[in-house]
């Protein structure tokens, strides 16, 4: 079975590729949604409580998302704090997701996850494939989406890792600049190809 990592900078369009994959019935662990979860566990929830400060906390002694999102949201460094306080529970969550997918007979995995390579999800992946796109059309995908400024835009993208320096870690890159006509038929391309090599 093939353990594809798929992931991709904010505006690239790493959402709308995985969509297309389900679309085409390949198998999807989410890591968001997951790391979502964790904090279901308290334990988790308590070492969060104590790094970021309990102000994230709602009366109901539950985590405020929100708050913690404007903590982590434009700054990676942070939001890689947040990953290495939550990142064992992930990860053996994602770990017995693909046993799941290899008891199925799955031939293709995909883990979907916006920080594959700055979390060192690497070595637990087969493949790297990295969507991308040039920055005026990320700019433009960040304002319309959240409702920003320019600036705005320009300092979500800069938090995170360099294109540039994320693209030496993939196996393959597709360039998403374009519309989703042009991303869906890149994308099936690319399913027909691992198909043809990873599913006989």
């Amino acid at each position: 079975m093939l353990i594809l990592g798929l992931t991709g900078n904010i505006g690239c369009g790493k959402s709308s590729l995985s969509d297309i994959f389900k679309e085409n019935n390949i198998e999807i662990i989410d890591a968001d949604i997951i790391a979502r979860q964790i904090f279901e566990d308290k334990e988790v929830l308590e070492s969060v409580f104590e790094q970021f400060g309990y102000e994230i906390k709602n009366a109901e002694g539950n985590l405020n998302r929100k708050a913690l999102g404007a903590i982590v949201f434009n700054d990676d460094k942070k939001l890689i704090e947040l990953n290495n306080l939550t990142h064992p529970s992930i990860r053996n969550k994602i770990l017995n997701r693909i046993k799941d997918a290899k008891n199925k007979g799955e031939k293709i995995v995909v883990i979907d996850a916006a920080l594959i390579v700055e979390s060192q999800y690497l070595e637990i992946i087969d493949k790297l494939l990295i969507v991308t796109c040039n920055m005026n059309e990320q700019i433009k995908r960040i304002k319309e989406r959240d409702k920003c400024n320019k600036e705005e835009a320009i300092s979500r993208i800069k938090s995170q890792m360099n294109q540039s320096e994320k693209v030496k870690f993939a196996d393959y890159v597709i360039d998403n600049s374009g519309n989703l006509e042009q991303l869906k038929l890149k994308a099936n391309n690319f399913i027909m190809y691992m198909k043809e090599n990873w599913c006989e």
